[in-house]
């Protein structure tokens, strides 16, 4: 066996990018193992890869600042590996990554293409073209150290067991549509006020909706939206990473912003809907097998602000996420739910 060190801690749609990419590799790759190292809480994301063993990275315990980092090395080291993936390309991966080298294993560390990136999203004279996708950039990092690796970016729809206290709602003839509509920056955020019209509509168009994602602000929203509308239910807080996964891959669709939400529908083979405001598909963070038709954006010359939606995007005096209205959204859900 050829033992690979992977490493991504963060954020959670960038790790489940990787799960899709890892998915495929060992499959191509019967003589391989990897170590994926990560944060706890996204094990769930590589639990059905073969030959995988996941090791927690504790940033802000036991692994936390440089000494952490040594302890963290100390641990990883006796694995004995033969190489490191750095798909994380920043100060604790490269710190990692250069104590691994000085013991003499072989390493290679991820290309983000920032340059690329600067040029799409300055303000002015942008390059706007679509860039190498995320998924690729860390093929070519295990590609690099030697490996073959053929991306299909297809999406593979998943069996999996959905939760008992859910399983009756989903023997129901009617259509179940998942919604992740939060994200961490709010710039990425579709206005609650045209999600509510959202979910509105698909009550009445008497589809299963499900909420995911967020803390305890989102889960007071979702809730007030599941006691006003017959057929939403909000999923916020009531079960783990692996358990939403496996309710996300009986979906017959998922409706993301440009967040985990869509990176997770990926990982089971779901289709999403996904919504696009500061942010932009061509930045290369699309999910992994998903349509570029089944985007929803409204193209501006000031889009994109920034790769990760922490920076505003004034249309003309319009958020840019504003630009995009309900009724885009419910049409192209209806287009293909029926």
């Amino acid at each position: 066996m050829k033992r690979i060190i992977v490493t991504r801690f963060s954020a959670m749609g960038d790790v489940a990018m990787v799960a899709s990419v890892l998915s495929e590799f060992q499959q191509q790759h019967t003589d391989t193992e990897i170590i994926m190292v990560s944060r706890k809480l996204f094990a769930a994301f590589f639990e059905h890869i073969p030959r995988l063993v996941f090791h927690p990275m504790d940033p802000s315990g036991k692994h936390r600042g440089v000494l952490g980092l040594f302890k963290l090395f100390a641990e990883l080291k006796k694995y004995k590996p033969n190489f490191v993936a750095d798909l994380h390309n920043n100060i604790r991966s490269r710190i990692l990554g250069s104590l691994f080298r000085l013991s003499g294993t072989t390493i290679c560390t991820l290309d983000k293409g920032r340059a690329e990136k600067k040029a799409l999203t300055r303000p002015n004279n942008k390059v706007k073209r679509q860039l190498k996708l995320t998924t690729e950039r860390y093929a070519d990092v295990l590609r690099t150290l030697g490996f073959k690796a053929q991306l299909s970016h297809a999406l593979k729809k998943t069996e999996r067991l959905l939760p008992e206290e859910l399983s009756a709602d989903f023997s129901k003839v009617k259509k179940s549509i998942g919604i992740a509509p939060f994200a961490q920056h709010s710039f990425k955020v579709l206005p609650l006020s045209k999600m509510n019209e959202v979910i509105a509509r698909l009550s009445q168009l008497d589809y299963s909706v499900y909420i995911f994602g967020g803390g305890a602000q989102e889960k007071a929203i979702a809730e007030k939206w599941a006691d006003e509308y017959t057929n939403v239910k909000s999923l916020i807080g009531q079960f783990n990473v692996s358990e939403e996964l496996n309710i996300i891959a009986n979906l017959d669709l998922m409706i993301s912003m440009d967040s985990s939400g869509m990176h997770m529908a990926s990982l089971v083979g779901t289709r999403c809907v996904s919504i696009w405001g500061a942010t932009h598909p061509f930045a290369g963070f699309l999910g992994y097998g998903q349509r570029y038709e089944d985007v929803i954006q409204v193209e501006h010359p000031n889009r994109p602000s920034s790769v990760y939606g922490n920076k505003p995007c004034d249309c003309d005096g319009i958020e840019a996420i504003d630009l995009v209205s309900s009724q885009m959204i419910i049409d192209h859900i209806t287009n293909i739910c029926g």
